[in-house]
């Protein structure tokens, strides 16, 4: 079965975990709350794992960054994080371009409080 740009950006887009930058240590970290990170991650750096793959670049323009997607992989809990098999299959094939798309946030719905 084929692996299609749509199926790896479905993918992508299922990935749990939050990714934060760790001053002292200088390196990125991989936490499954945003709770859990101390107080040497800043609170600005703290990113959903499914929007830390994506590298801006012009306009609404973003890129799936492969580089990203391996410091997920490197961290050996594929199975938290949901790293699937089309992702797999998206870093061992650096012979293609990354994906590009236009990727736009999606402002969940406010209910109204207000009573009938």
């Amino acid at each position: 079965m084929a692996i299609t740009s749509q199926d790896i950006c479905s993918a992508a887009e299922q990935l749990k975990g939050f990714v934060g930058f760790h001053g002292k240590r200088g390196c990125h970290i991989v936490r499954f709350s945003e709770d859990s990170f101390g107080m040497d991650v800043a609170d600005a750096s703290i990113t959903p794992c499914n929007e830390f793959i994506w590298r801006h670049e012009q306009g609404q323009r973003m890129a799936l960054c492969r580089e990203r997607l391996a410091l997920l992989l490197a961290q050996h809990v594929d199975d938290r994080l949901n790293i699937s098999e089309p992702l797999r299959a998206y870093l061992r094939r650096s012979d293609l371009p990354e994906i590009v798309a236009e990727r736009k946030l999606q402002v969940a719905a406010q209910v109204s409080g207000q009573g009938t």
